[in-house]
């Protein structure tokens, strides 16, 4: 598996990730099936594994995503070291719905049980705060997450949902490693608002969440010519285009593309040794 560094730390992970929300949804798999899909991503050199303590059905599940995780790192028969698992914190799941929450107590109070499901026998690897509420301001949501860094409960922090100047102001409080915002070829917004050559110049690792455009272009990639026509030409998956797509557009990347099957992650890892030419991203762009 290809390897490239996360952010400016020196730490090394796979060029691709597994993002593991399909496995802690009301839609999420059986237990063990989803054991077997990280295990496998483990075999296949995926050392970058992405999740949140919202990663569940609702506030009653609260930190499922992480708990799974830890399960299967902790049943896996090779080394695990080397494994970065990322989590984040700040949105809350009222009756299965999404809202955020960056009360700095609820914060303090999250990582603290991130840290414990996660194992709390070494510090959380990456812990993202996952969307600015517009209830506080950045440095009060931020604050946590520093003291959680100098007592030793987090290792690395990133940001997700943010704009240029929200990452400037939280560089102001605490070191930041990387940048999870939404991106696929349908979604462009980090080319156009400067996020992605931001994280470029200042070598921040961008995280791009929903690679393929959600529930319904995900199950429709087929339908689009150029894609369908690329994948058909290089012997790969739809898939595959699209990651490869993502790499193609900015060597700061990483896709984290979800999985809850194991031929989903076989697949993903194909993406790795695909590459597009200049001509054939701007096909794909015209096309989306």
């Amino acid at each position: 598996m290809e390897t490239k560094q996360l952010g400016k730390t020196g730490v090394s992970i796979s060029a691709i990730g597994l993002g593991s929300m399909p496995m802690s949804l009301s839609t999420r798999p059986k237990e063990s099936q989803s054991i077997d899909v990280i295990h496998r991503a483990l075999d296949l050199g995926i050392t970058f594994i992405d999740t949140a303590d919202s990663y569940c059905k609702d506030e009653s599940d609260k930190h499922h995503g992480e708990q799974l995780i830890h399960k299967a790192l902790q049943s896996y028969k090779g080394n695990v070291s080397h494994v970065i698992v990322a989590t984040k914190g700040g949105l809350m799941r009222p009756n299965g719905n999404w809202t955020r929450n960056g009360n700095p107590q609820h914060l303090r109070e999250t990582i603290r049980t991130s840290f414990k499901v996660l194992g709390g026998n070494k510090p959380i690897d990456l812990w993202q705060y996952h969307a600015p509420d517009p209830n506080y301001n950045l440095k009060e949501s931020l604050i946590p997450a520093k003291e959680a860094v100098e007592a030793g409960m987090i290792r690395f922090v990133g940001v997700s949902n943010f704009s240029v100047e929200q990452i400037k102001q939280a560089r102001d409080v605490v070191d930041i490693v990387s940048v999870q915002n939404q991106y696929n070829p349908w979604y462009r917004e980090p080319e156009f608002d400067g996020v992605l050559e931001y994280c470029e110049h200042e070598s921040l690792t961008f995280l791009p969440w929903s690679p393929f455009g959600g529930s319904r272009r995900h199950h429709g990639l087929e339908d689009f010519p150029t894609i369908a026509k690329l994948a058909q030409e290089k012997g790969v998956s739809v898939y595959s285009i699209v990651l490869a797509w993502l790499r193609s557009k900015s060597p700061s990347i990483l896709p984290i593309p979800g999985a809850s099957k194991i031929s989903s992650i076989e697949d993903t890892v194909q993406a790795v040794n695909v590459k597009l030419s200049d001509d054939e991203v701007q096909r794909i762009d015209r096309e989306t």
